[in-house]
């Protein structure tokens, strides 16, 4: 389905041609949103400039030649020559009942797809994920969803922390406890902690169990079989912990997705070589490092990026460049995304610069840090328990889904719930809650945990939205009828449908948009759109007691249309929505 921009977009271009010849016809017609009109084409201004003519007159020649057949309703010129253009209701109407017969709404598959790896979510074995995973997950899902629905070739990529020194003192420790402690099938999060807490304060207490677990480093990095099995043990442990959060938050990631840093580990000494080899990585101060150009510090100094440490060991540098190796040699993408805190933008930076001089990324292949912000607490302070240490994620959902539980008490249904779909119901609302607070976001910002604000069934939250689809299959289910039977014919009798017809074509767009972007929050404000003008329509044209059947018709098929853009939305947002609320 056309975009409205696009198309007017196209007959500006045409009119340009026409009036000034074929050398204008690549010139961009600048279509904008006017208060005026429903667009604003502003070309006239800056090609006054290379015409030497006035923009009004500029703006009369284009409007004199403007095919405005089947498309524009009305166009004017106004102040020093703004083109205000008001498309067509029939127009409107035909691309609104395009959508609702399309299964895709009329959002086509990308001409181009490209092979894109999605890195998020990443927590660490045998840690209990926290705040800090909660964007990272919420936001990395949205976005491989996204462009699934595309058509690009996804792969997704939860780049686990499983491999290093902490995994000796764990497994120490698990040894000392016997390992049934960690890997029995009914192991707690509470447990997990309490694992992870005891090892470190043994190892930072205990210079003998210290001793030990260095060793065990030493033997875990050898592959040693029995050490390698030990830690299998606490990986699959963390795997059900992962999978159950995962599983809560509608999140798609698998164990197939998983490709932690132990995956990596062969791959890091024939990386280091291959940088020596092209003399990117060169010894300074007993370290091996390259120095990408445009980094320096506070006195000038060159910034390097360690690649090798002077005892020869490894570090997250040199992981992250064999993943950048491996992802282009071996699985072929065109594009990484890294979904990663902001805090972390210098390593990337760096890291990037570092996989370019290699000839690893370049112009057929792109990697971009989705850099994401801070969650705070009420206080304006980053999110901390009272004790201040870091908040659970287990915990922001249980509190979450408390307060949903006790806003949707408040609001009125339209039937009576039983135990079992009321408890069904306030967990989608919650979760959904807390992923729409965060997705409506943009990526580099930091937001206020308010889940009072959040769980509201008002204003610009994810309970508003989905209560909005809820009401609109409600109307379905009082009318006997099935929105997907829906056939219309839409016409556009009210500004209030015409107003939600014209913001349904905007649904292709927006997503095209967040697809190169990599910027959910502006699907998430669109969503948000259409349901606040349907609400409007809502208020101003009856559905099922619409005057006459062809305006019934015309309302349920716009109903339909809006549904299914909701739903389709909120769900490429990893949004659930309740077939009742």
């Amino acid at each position: 389905m056309p975009a409205p921009q696009a198309v007017l977009a196209a007959r500006v271009q045409d009119a340009l041609t026409a009036a000034f010849g074929p050398s204008y016809a690549g010139a961009d017609p600048v279509i904008r949103p006017s208060q005026f009109a429903d667009l604003q084409a502003n070309v006239a201004l800056p090609l006054a400039k290379r015409l030497g003519r006035p923009p009004r007159e500029v703006a009369d020649a284009i409007v004199a030649h403007l095919d405005t057949a089947g498309l524009i309703g009305d166009v004017q010129v106004s102040g020093p020559g703004f083109i205000n253009l008001t498309l067509d209701d029939g127009w409107i109407a035909a691309q609104a009942q395009r959508a609702l017969e399309d299964a895709r709404l009329g959002v086509p598959r990308t001409e181009r797809p490209r092979t894109v790896v999605v890195e998020y979510s990443s927590p660490n074995v045998a840690k209990e994920m926290h705040v800090g995973h909660l964007r990272t997950t919420i936001v990395g899902d949205a976005i491989a969803r996204i462009l699934v629905f595309l058509g690009h070739d996804v792969i997704r990529d939860n780049h686990v922390g499983d491999w290093g020194t902490p995994f000796g003192m764990l497994i120490e420790h698990l040894l000392d406890l016997g390992e049934e402690a960690a890997a029995r099938d009914d192991a707690s999060v509470s447990d997990l902690t309490a694992f992870y807490q005891a090892a470190r304060a043994k190892f930072d207490g205990d210079e003998g169990f210290a001793d030990r677990s260095r060793r065990r480093v030493v033997a875990l990095q050898a592959g040693d079989a029995e050490t390698l099995r030990l830690w299998r043990v606490l990986v699959e442990v963390s795997k059900r912990y992962f999978n159950s959060v995962y599983g809560r938050l509608g999140v798609t990631l698998t164990d197939d997705d998983i490709r932690g840093e132990s995956f990596y580990n062969d791959l890091l000494a024939p990386t280091v070589q291959e940088l020596e080899d092209k003399g990117i990585a060169v010894v300074s101060d007993g370290a091996l490092c390259a120095f990408p150009p445009g980094f320096t510090g506070r006195e000038g100094d060159p910034l390097p990026v360690i690649i090798r440490k002077s005892d020869g060991g490894y570090n997250y540098s040199t992981t992250d460049l064999a993943t950048i190796r491996y992802r282009v040699d071996t699985d072929h993408v065109d594009r990484m995304i890294y979904v990663v805190g902001a805090p972390q933008a210098l390593h990337f930076q760096m890291v990037f610069a570092v996989a370019r001089m290699a000839g690893w990324l370049g112009e057929e292949v792109e990697a971009e840090h989705a850099q994401i912000g801070n969650v705070l607490g009420t206080d304006g302070k980053i999110l901390r328990t009272r004790a201040g240490g870091t908040v659970k994620l287990s915990e922001l959902i249980d509190e979450a889904v408390e307060r949903a539980g006790a806003a949707f008490d408040e609001i009125k249904h339209d039937e009576p719930f039983d135990a079992a779909s009321r408890a069904a119901i306030v967990e989608a609302v919650g979760v959904g809650a807390v992923k729409y607070a965060d997705l409506s976001v943009a990526l580099g910002s930091e937001y206020v945990f308010d889940v009072d604000r959040m769980t509201s069934f008002h204003g610009k939250t994810g309970p508003y939205l989905q209560y909005a689809a809820a009401r609109i299959r409600s109307i379905f289910r009082k009318g006997g009828l099935a929105p997907d039977e829906t056939t219309g014919p839409i016409t556009l009798t009210d500004p209030a449908e015409r107003a939600l017809a014209l913001r349904l074509l905007d649904f292709g767009p927006v997503l095209e948009q967040v697809g190169e972007s990599a910027e959910p929050h502006r699907l998430a404000g669109y969503v948000y759109a259409v349901a606040d003008a349907y609400t409007t329509f809502y208020e101003n044209c009856p559905v099922l007691k619409a005057p006459d059947a062809a305006t019934r018709a015309s309302r349920l098929a716009l109903c339909a249309v809006t549904l299914r853009t909701l739903v389709t939305g909120l769900d490429l947002l990893g949004v659930p929505t309740p077939e009742r609320m």
